[in-house]
C-alpha cells in the first residue's frame, strides 16, 4: 500500500482549511501554496477534485477563495483517499493455486480494517491541538 504525494497534498491542504473553518474567512491558492509547501499549479488540481468531489467549496472573484464544505469532524480520510486516490487497497490477486483462496482472503480482511480505521480518523485530528504539534523524543 503506498499512497500518492498527491493524497499527502489534499490532506495538508484541508488541514489548513479545517483550521480556517468557521472564521469566515476564504483561504487563496497562493497563501495555500506557501503555507502547505504545495506547488502552485499542482494545487489548482487538487482543489478542484476536492470541489467536485464535494469535499470544498468555492467563491469566485477578488474576494473569492476556498473554504471546507462540512465541519471538519464530518471529512474522513477515507472520504479524501477515495476521492483522490480511489482507495487504499487494489485487490489485484486471484485466489488461484493453493494457498491463494487464504491469501486473497487476508488482504480483504486487511483492506476493511485500514478502511473502518480511515473512516474513524476525520479531518478536525489532522489539525491537532492549539495549531502547532508538539512531538517529543
Amino acid at each position: 500500500m503506498k499512497l500518492s504525494v498527491k493524497v499527502e497534498y489534499a490532506c495538508r491542504v484541508l488541514a489548513q482549511l479545517a483550521r480556517m473553518h468557521g472564521s469566515g474567512e476564504l483561504a487563496h491558492i497562493e497563501k495555500l501554496a506557501k503555507v502547505e509547501a504545495v506547488p502552485a499549479n499542482y494545487l489548482v488540481q487538487i482543489l478542484s477534485e476536492l470541489r467536485t468531489g464535494g469535499l470544498i467549496v468555492s467563491r469566485r472573484g477578488k474576494q473569492g477563495g476556498y473554504a471546507l464544505s462540512r465541519t471538519p469532524e464530518a471529512i474522513s480520510v477515507y472520504e479524501i483517499v477515495s476521492l483522490i486516490d480511489g482507495g487504499f487497497f487494489e485487490l489485484n490477486g486471484s485466489p488461484a493455486g493453493f494457498s491463494g483462496r487464504r491469501v486473497h482472503q487476508v488482504w480483504q480482511d486487511l483492506r476493511r480494517a485500514f478502511e473502518e480505521r480511515a473512516k474513524a480518523v476525520t479531518l478536525d485530528q489532522l489539525v491537532g491541538k492549539g495549531g502547532e504539534e508538539m512531538y517529543y523524543i
